[in-house]
């Protein structure tokens, strides 16, 4: 996130921040920083419709930035489209992959400034993108938590840390794993003839040779593997499937004279087994030692490492475990809270919302 312009006034909090998404991650957390009843002033593009004096209509959409009060947040993910064993893949040289942005933030409400197009207190929805810059001004000002939330987003050189491939036979999901996101980037799935099928296994090698084909090009288009930021490319799956890509993998990248990815998967790979080739299987990738060795540092995994201490203790000793904001608070009042874990849907809602549900 790039910090474009910024007010603040410090007696009140009241004054405005100027952003600039970069990536899915910046606009995940635009998502948790605009609250119904903020003002938020975007490019838009509206449709116009002219009357002449014959009674014809002509439209045309014009471009312009609109203003207004927040009702209604929306996050749009379209990450990791799905491919078919008939997809081909790219056979050229390997370079570093540009990520491409595929989050969509829908803003909407009621236009507060008045405009020539459109009329004082029309609804709109404004489609926040990468690259377009976005001003926010906090209905009841700003506070420590979306301060500290605009600062964090704008630190240099943050980025994806983990890279994840969990597969299986015939079976891949590309994954990328930031402080604040998990992006499948990529999935492959296509039909793997069983070994009894043909005499000789031929049309099963045939089958994994090119299912290998299609990670090894996934892997190169999806992966920022030469990010500095990027610290562990992790292969799990169930079986003996991770060593055979990366086997495979390794091996493809020194017959293509690619250094960079060697290097990468010499350096970075960690092999994780997990008991199921499904996304969900992160969990169990993030709890494995070799992950907690290398990322202990990162937010993320401490997060994760409290969570799962927060379950056990729920599960041994439940009556030092509790959740919901009635429990939550008595054991504040006592002075009896160790570790406090504060959802970021909490945040979204207001104050009738959370004493209404006890979830959070």
């Amino acid at each position: 996130m790039k910090l474009v312009g910024k007010y603040i006034d410090k007696r009140n909090g009241s004054g405005h921040v100027t952003l600039r998404p970069e990536d899915d991650e910046d606009i995940w957390h635009l998502y948790n920083l605009i609250q119904q009843d903020d003002l938020v002033k975007a490019p838009a593009v509206r449709r116009v419709q002219n009357v002449s004096a014959t009674g014809s209509t002509e439209s045309h959409r014009v471009k312009l930035n609109l203003k207004i009060q927040v009702s209604k947040v929306e996050y749009s993910s379209s990450g990791g489209a799905q491919s078919s064993s008939s997809d081909q893949a790219n056979q050229g040289s390997s370079s570093t992959p540009s990520m491409q942005s595929t989050a969509v933030l829908h803003i909407s409400g009621k236009v507060v400034s008045e405009n020539q197009y459109v009329r004082l207190g029309a609804f709109h929805t404004l489609d926040i993108e990468v690259n377009r810059d976005i001003r926010v001004e906090k209905s009841e000002g700003w506070d420590s938590i979306a301060l500290a939330r605009v600062e964090e987003s704008c630190i240099p050189g943050r980025g994806a840390e983990v890279g994840a491939v969990v597969c299986g036979e015939g079976s891949a999901a590309f994954c990328l794993l930031s402080q604040h996101l998990t992006l499948v980037t990529h999935r492959i799935s296509t039909s793997i003839p069983r070994k009894a099928s043909a005499p000789g296994s031929s049309q099963y090698e045939k089958a994994m040779t090119k299912f290998y084909s299609m990670v090894y090009d996934a892997f190169v288009r999806h992966i920022p593997f030469g990010n500095p930021s990027l610290r562990a490319i992790v292969f799990a799956s169930p079986g003996w499937v991770r060593e055979s890509v990366y086997t495979w993998m390794t091996n493809e990248a020194s017959r293509r004279g690619d250094k960079l990815l060697a290097r990468s998967l010499r350096e970075k790979t960690v092999k994780v087994h997990v008991s199921s080739p499904h996304v969900h299987s992160l969990i169990e990738v993030l709890k494995s030692p070799e992950i907690v060795a290398q990322l202990k540092e990162t937010k993320f995994a401490r997060e994760g490492i409290v969570l799962d201490k927060f379950f056990k203790m729920l599960a041994s000793d439940e009556m030092r475990a509790w959740y919901g904001p009635d429990h939550v608070c008595l054991a504040a009042d006592r002075g009896a809270i160790g570790t406090l874990l504060i959802s970021d849907e909490l945040f979204r809602c207001d104050v009738a919302s959370i004493l209404a549900n006890d979830r959070y």
